[in-house]
């Protein structure tokens, strides 16, 4: 069964920067869409789309608050997708979650996904 292992988070100040990784396995990589969602803390949040990648790295898009900050890419040759966090504002913090899908259809949709990882805790401190 496939699985997804995020790593990479951390507490930090504004303005510093994280890389988050997420470890596909048991699965075949190379044929899935990746993306980043977040969630901030506190009752009633759900899950929102920050990045995703295509299948072969050229395709990408971001959530708009994200733009020239964050960095989504790709190394099929180690099954893993990353995030560059750049700039980190307080308001990025939040759960970070991986998530794989087949096709690039409806990709900021949570509710589209079958696979998640467990998330990584990125906070970041004013």
């Amino acid at each position: 069964q496939m699985q997804l292992v995020e790593s990479g988070g951390g507490t930090v100040s504004a303005g510093d920067s994280l890389r988050l990784s997420c470890l596909m396995s048991g699965g075949n990589f190379n044929e899935h869409i990746m993306t980043w969602f977040r969630q901030a803390p506190g009752p009633g949040t759900v899950r929102h789309f920050v990045a995703g990648i295509g299948r072969g790295g050229t395709i990408k898009d971001y959530l708009d608050s994200v733009k020239g900050r964050f960095t989504i890419s790709r190394d099929n040759t180690k099954d893993t997708v990353y995030l560059e966090l750049n700039n980190l504002k307080p308001e990025d913090t939040a759960v970070y979650y991986c998530a794989a899908k087949s096709q690039w259809m409806r990709v900021k949709q949570p509710n589209e996904y079958s696979y998640w990882g467990r998330g990584t805790q990125v906070t970041v401190s004013s």
